[in-house]
């Protein structure tokens, strides 16, 4: 998996968001891995990584044809905060600070080690 300094990318989300990890699984015909991480029973992200795929080339701070972000909630504005917080002195680069948006969500908005936009919303 693409790696953040020492962190591999489910390590990311195991740690910050309690994802819970799927066993990895290895296609060896095709060079892929993945795993399967699973919050709160509710919803199922698969992270990939093979090396035939590009680089991709969108700037992480536009935005952009296809997923833009998706949201994690984590249950109340102090824990969006904590974690904002906890992620940028981590290192983590956060890109929209905690604040209630126009349409009523609070939220705040960090990338993943992928450069994956990640809004942390109640």
């Amino acid at each position: 998996m693409l790696q953040f300094g020492q962190i591999i990318l489910k390590d990311f989300y195991v740690e910050y968001f309690s994802a819970k990890a799927g066993k990895k699984y290895i296609n060896r015909s095709k060079n892929f891995e993945s795993y399967f991480l699973s919050f709160n029973h509710r919803c199922r992200l698969e992270i990939m990584q093979m090396p035939t795929i590009p680089d991709n080339l969108n700037n992480a701070y536009n935005q952009y044809l296809g997923l833009i972000h998706f949201a994690i909630s984590v249950g109340s504005k102090s824990k969006v905060i904590s974690l904002t917080e906890k992620l940028r002195e981590d290192g983590y680069e956060v890109i929209g600070k905690p604040r209630k948006t126009g349409d009523g969500y609070f939220e705040s908005v960090v990338l993943d080690p992928d450069k994956n936009r990640i809004e942390i919303t109640i």
